[in-house]
């Protein structure tokens, strides 16, 4: 059963940014843009703060703040070239970086500027050359910030930042730092020389990319922020890690980490070797997640319960070979102890929604674009959602509804946005040219509405989707399709290319043969007659099979070999005839001649000899359309041609090869040789 019918509110909105246009999109069933939010000039980025109170977007110039309820402009932040912008976790601070540039007086342009929201007055700044990291790390409760500068990891004050740095730590190599969740917070970072990354123990982790030393292991430390001098709580070392990806779960207390290599030394992979390790903040526990078979790590995530995680991983194809199936997606527990199998299907995309009760894998990027929604309650699937050209997929808030996008760069083509129900309808489509961001409103989990036992009822689709229907992908229940050109499509599949447990024929060796038998046995013809390949075999002869075209009437083998040598006898006819009369045309005295051939002359299909001269089809055999002595009267006008252009190149100043110089030189003896062949030169 489910639950009676829940239907967006307003505040169930998204936003966009295309090219020329920037909007957000209140909820079902109006699905009406929001009026005021219009820039006349393109935007570089929008973000919602951390609970979607505030909304806020660059442009050349200035960075404009607005409140998400009734969409009310709160600041403008004159700010020249913004290209990123971030809000605290609180929304009392938001960012910005720019490119830095040289100023005029030789001082350092410092292009990390924090401002308040409430006064719109600049507190801080700094200098931040990389864009990657490059913003601030705060606590949940906005107590502690922390940046990375080089090899130092710097520690402030939100609420006094004229106090400047407060603590400070330096690990040499350092690459990376990252702010752990929850209320205990730790963090971690890595240095070159130990090629360390590092997790902070109260609110703040750093991930830092293992540095290329030979011979030097990567390796992950776990400190507390409380006590950011003292000994890691945790710390582990890695020597296939070239790349770390690490993510928390939402108390902060345990840590997925995927180790990732550029080569893969056993040669299975051309992506590189991945693994994943789990380790505790405490440093009670750590564990490599052990997955049963190979192929690379594709994603993982965690649960918003913080008690266990999904993978997924395995190589995104079939093969003969039963191990090779798709990848497969498996759910683990705090222990890394297996919980759930969700089964084997090309995926590459997994993600919980924010309460934890489905879970969606799907298959984005250079896969068709299929998502499955399961029920972690029941395991059982709930939907499967064709979404062909994903380029992002995000849940809302109140986890009932995906928002799927097509997005620029990845295609510039059949850009938009998508909202599905968890139940698999689609409710509303929203086509924009080049595309380039989309989200949901951002809002805290424990404001949402809690989730019901029965999965809701979709509310009814707005007219957008009737309108698009014919963009609209068709439901397929198969997961992988053998190409069929376009003419053989709607028609059944032949058996020999179905696999068998699709109902198609067993396997048979063909001792490396490319295609199967052609031996007419009953495993190898179709039921008509015909073969596999698009084409049938009649009395021995093979004929094309047009797909959707009337079956062809029987014919005798000897009746197609006579249409077959007579369609060829009236094409060499027509072209001997065409080139006949342009050579009497150029000779007119060859014609004695020619008519003056012997009576044993060969003609194809017939032995010297065996043709009679007054044969009325044959009165005047010919070879490739001349006979022999128009045929070299052609062949010399063709070399006094190509003698006369190299005259015209020399007289143009032209330099010519040793080769070209010689056959001007032959030109008086093959106007001799024309001459005595009759042909004028």
């Amino acid at each position: 059963m489910a639950s009676p019918v829940n239907t967006p509110t307003e505040q169930e909105q998204y936003a966009f940014r295309a090219q020329k246009q920037l909007g957000i999109v209140r909820g079902a069933p109006s699905y009406e843009i929001v009026p005021g939010l219009s820039s006349d000039v393109p935007t570089r980025v929008y973000l919602y703060s951390k609970d979607g109170s505030f909304f806020a977007y660059a442009i050349p110039g200035s960075v404009r703040i607005f409140a998400s309820d009734g969409h009310k402009p709160l600041r403008e932040l004159q700010i020249p070239n913004a290209i990123e912008i971030n809000f605290s976790p609180l929304g009392t601070f938001i960012s910005t970086w720019e490119r830095v540039v040289k100023l005029e007086d030789g001082s350092q342009h410092k292009n990390l500027r924090v401002w308040s929201v409430a006064t719109g007055q600049e507190v801080t700044s700094f200098t931040q050359k990389s864009q990657e990291g490059w913003d601030l790390q705060y606590t949940p409760t906005e107590s502690h910030a922390v940046r990375q500068v080089g090899s130092d990891i710097q520690v402030f004050h939100p609420s006094d930042w004229e106090k400047g740095v407060v603590d400070k730590l330096r690990v040499e190599g350092l690459s990376s730092i990252s702010l752990s969740p929850g209320r205990n917070p730790r963090w971690q970072f890595s240095s070159a020389s130990a090629r360390s990354v590092t997790a902070s123990y109260l609110a703040w982790k750093t991930v830092t990319s293992p540095l290329k030393l030979q011979g030097a292991p990567a390796s992950i430390r776990i400190y507390s922020l409380i006590s950011l001098r003292g000994a890691p709580t945790c710390q582990k070392s890695f020597y296939k890690a070239d790349q770390a990806t690490l993510k928390w779960n939402a108390l902060g207390t345990q840590v997925l980490l995927m180790t990732h290599t550029d080569v893969d030394k056993s040669n299975k992979s051309y992506y590189g070797e991945t693994g994943l390790f789990l380790m505790s903040a405490a440093g009670n526990f750590d564990c490599r997640v052990t997955l049963d078979k190979e192929g690379p790590i594709h994603d993982f995530a965690w649960s918003p319960n913080s008690k266990e995680f999904g993978v997924v991983y395995g190589y995104l194809f079939w093969s003969n070979n039963s191990s090779d199936i798709p990848s497969k997606a498996v759910l683990f527990d705090q222990r890394v102890n297996v919980t759930a199998d969700l089964g084997s299907q090309p995926f590459n995309f997994i993600s919980f929604n924010p309460q934890g009760r489905l879970v969606a894998l799907a298959g984005f990027g250079n896969l068709a674009g299929r998502i499955d929604i399961f029920d972690r309650r029941s395991l059982g699937k709930v939907c499967s959602i064709d979404a062909p050209n994903t380029s992002h997929c995000e849940w809302s808030p109140d986890g009932r509804y995906l928002l799927t996008a097509t997005l620029s760069p990845r295609l510039r083509v059949d850009n938009g946005i998508k909202i599905w129900h968890c139940t698999g309808t689609l409710l509303h489509v929203h086509l924009i040219e080049e595309l380039y961001q989309a989200s949901w409103k951002r809002g805290l989990v424990e404001k949402a509405p809690p989730f019901p036992n029965l999965l809701p009822v979709p509310p009814s689709p707005s007219p957008t989707v009737l309108a698009n229907a014919s963009t609209m992908p068709t439901s397929n229940s198969q997961t992988c399709r053998a190409y069929r050109p376009p003419g053989a499509r709607g028609l059944a599949t032949p058996s020999i290319f179905k696999r068998e447990d699709e109902g198609g024929v067993s396997h048979t060796p063909t001792n490396g043969a490319s295609t199967p038998p052609r031996n007419g046995s009953a495993s190898n013809v179709h039921p008509n007659n015909q073969y596999n390949n698009g084409g049938n075999k009649q009395n021995g002869v093979r004929q094309r099979h047009v797909p959707g075209a009337p079956p062809a009437a029987a014919t005798s083998p000897d009746a197609d070999a006579r249409k077959g040598q007579g369609r060829r006898k009236r094409d060499k006819t027509r072209k001997d005839n065409e080139e006949g009369a342009e050579a009497q045309d150029n000779a007119p005295a060859s014609t004695t001649v020619a008519n003056e051939r012997p009576a044993n002359i060969a003609i194809r299909g017939a032995p010297v000899g065996s043709v009679e001269m007054d044969s009325p089809a044959l009165e005047t055999p010919v070879i490739d359309g001349l006979d022999p002595v128009a045929k070299k009267i052609r062949n010399l006008n063709k070399k006094l041609k190509a003698i006369e252009e190299l005259k015209e190149r020399v007289q143009k100043g032209d330099r010519l090869e040793a080769t070209q110089l010689k056959k001007i030189e032959a030109e008086a003896e093959i106007k001799k040789e024309l001459k005595g062949l009759g042909a004028a030169p």
